[in-house]
């Protein structure tokens, strides 16, 4: 009963909430996911491709608001993003559309970005949009790879207009 106790007293934390930004970094958070997302929109506008995937979001706040984080280097962007949408294709193309394979694919993409210290928790996602209907699997790839790569390309233009910042803290 000991163990039991031990176990869900780990649940109540024992840390703090960080503090709120100053409002200088949440206005340039702001700009800088507003810039990105809008570029992508219009990449999505003038290639006519569906690039405008809900993990982007999710980008964005590593990017812009968390930019010297791991999970937002432009490795991890770039190859979580890719390793993720491969494994959904193929999870799909090979096996199929049930429900193991979807939980596996997603599971197999988060222990690859591991291994391959490509960790990017939005794409994360990317297996399941292979699954969704209506999305095509060959346009996948190419769709994230070029959603991401505005983003980084974005965030490269954004942070470093600043002199107390740089983007990223590294490439490879």
């Amino acid at each position: 009963m000991k163990r039991v106790g031990a176990y869900f007293g780990k649940m109540k934390g024992n840390g703090q909430a960080p503090e709120r930004p100053p409002l200088r970094e949440v206005l340039w958070s702001w700009f800088g996911s507003g810039a990105g997302i809008g570029a992508v929109t219009m990449v999505s506008m003038l290639s006519k491709l569906p690039l405008l995937v809900a993990p982007l979001g999710a980008t964005c706040v590593l990017i812009f608001a968390a930019a010297d984080s791991p999970l937002a280097q432009p490795r991890s962007v770039l190859g979580g993003y890719l390793i993720s949408a491969v494994i959904g294709v193929l999870a799909l193309t090979v096996v199929g559309p049930a429900p193991w394979v979807i939980a596996l694919s997603v599971a197999t993409a988060i222990a690859v970005m591991q291994l391959t210290r490509t960790l990017h928790a939005p794409a994360g996602a990317v297996p399941l949009l292979a699954f969704s209907a209506g999305t095509d699997p060959a346009l996948l790839i190419p769709t994230v790879m070029a959603g991401a790569a505005t983003l980084i390309g974005i965030g490269l233009l954004v942070h470093n207009l600043r002199h107390d910042r740089a983007y990223p803290r590294y490439w490879i």
